[in-house]
């Protein structure tokens, strides 16, 4: 059973309760990602992420890591393009040590300036990792490419030039107005008593208050179909092919959830077992949705040698075009739903897991499915509604694309051509 709190200042708790497991996942999640940055900010959001475990009033960053070794528990934090989330997963009896520590990190971190120079360098090598990453790179490229004009396009990460910017003053000021108590979920799952564990985090935050004010300018991001590429020395081609998709609160998330796992969601998948395991084309090919608050996107990515990129996005297509002609078996469908439903019981089983799903499923949609939900949600995917968002979905005239590889060593106006890019 899931259970919602409201603090007076804003701060939403929802929790449940697992009394057959002996530990306990919590995240603080923060509805601020890189999406809520402006052009000279980006990257801001992830910096913040990381100077959290870099001291506080009360602990240097040795000690927040020792005192969480100490007690056998996990600390970890991530940042996306909508949201941060700061997490623990320790046993049940050593709940008062870890939660003190998170809370710590997030309500008294000290952003000195020395700490912020040498995470520069940190950030920098990341970036530079990523650049050295092209399979990595190409999914950037590709939101960059259709999202050019606003934050959403833009690397997480940041850009070297806008985090040599950043200082104290500059960090605290952007954490104050995004980090709010009206912006934040608690998601606590595990073994606990519901009683003691409120009074727990209502004595860490019922006093957490805020001065700034938030001055973030909502942009909706317009879609753009074009391809963009990225020229590197390396020995392989990486493209993405992507379409409009759809919102993560739509009806027809499942529906598309149905679709991206028969067409490219895993092993059995169509483009997987066509280019990889009949023809031997691409050692990674598959598919995928990214859905945000107000507009998604569906992308399919393959990884090939260069002489071998057309007839490989070639057999993209034609999957794509008999899934729009033929539409789908209902034994491949009922097969689908079966494996999806049997993944997400599964999952179900880590208490890290049911956290992240019930404090994103709060802090992005303001609701909580139970599983029977979920499952309900995924038995009412049919063979029509399958076959209604195929036609809506892949439109090629709106299709975008992003290659990166020694673009010299194909032939790109044959792929504009075949792809219809303009």
């Amino acid at each position: 059973m899931f259970r919602l709190k409201k603090l007076p200042n804003g701060v939403t708790i929802v929790s449940e309760k697992l009394p057959f497991v002996r530990s306990i996942a919590l995240g603080i999640w923060v509805r601020n990602g890189s999406r809520h940055e402006r052009i000279h900010e980006s990257g801001i959001s992830h910096f913040i992420e990381h100077m959290l475990f870099k001291g506080t009033k009360n602990r240097t960053s040795k000690q927040i890591a020792d005192e969480m070794d100490r007690i056998g528990g996990q600390l970890n934090a991530y940042t996306t393009k909508e949201y941060t989330c700061y997490y623990f997963r320790a046993l049940d009896n050593h709940i008062d040590q870890a939660l003190d520590i998170l809370t710590d990190m997030f309500l008294n971190s000290n952003f000195e300036e020395k700490e912020i120079e040498k995470e520069k360098g940190v950030i920098l090598e990341e970036i530079n990792m990523y650049e050295d990453s092209p399979e990595e790179l190409v999914h950037d490229l590709m939101q960059k490419a259709v999202w050019e004009e606003n934050p959403l396009g833009e690397p997480i990460l940041g850009t070297t030039e806008t985090i040599a910017t950043f200082d104290h003053k500059t960090l605290k000021n952007f954490f104050n107005k995004r980090y709010r108590p009206e912006n934040t979920v608690i998601a606590v799952a595990g073994n606990f008593d519901y009683d003691e564990m409120m009074d727990k985090i209502e004595q860490k935050f019922s006093n957490w208050d805020f001065n700034e004010k938030d001055d973030y300018e909502y942009t909706y991001p317009q879609y753009k179909a074009q391809i963009l590429t990225k020229t590197k020395d390396i020995e392989q081609i990486h493209a993405c092919l992507s379409f409009p998709g759809i919102s993560s609160d739509s009806e027809d998330v499942y529906t598309l959830i149905t679709l991206n796992t028969i067409l490219g969601g895993g092993m059995s998948s169509r483009l997987f077992q066509k280019i990889r395991e009949d023809r031997g084309m691409a050692y990674s090919v598959y598919s995928y949705p990214t859905n945000y608050n107000d507009t998604g996107l569906f992308t399919i990515y393959a990884g090939m040698n260069p002489s071998q990129t057309i007839e490989v996005l070639d057999l993209i297509i034609k999957e794509i075009q008999a899934l729009k002609t033929n539409k789908i078996p209902p034994n491949d469908l009922s097969k689908t739903k079966e494996q999806l439903k049997s993944n997400y019981i599964m999952g179900l089983e880590s208490t890290n897991s049911r956290m992240s799903s019930i404090g994103r499923s709060q802090l992005m949609l303001n609701k909580v499915r139970t599983p029977d939900e979920i499952i309900e949600k995924v038995d009412a995917v049919t063979e029509e509604r399958v076959a209604v968002l195929i036609d809506k979905l892949f439109d090629f005239s709106n299709m975008s694309a992003s290659i990166v590889g020694k673009l010299d060593s194909i032939n790109l106006e044959e792929i504009k051509a075949l792809c219809q890019l303009k």
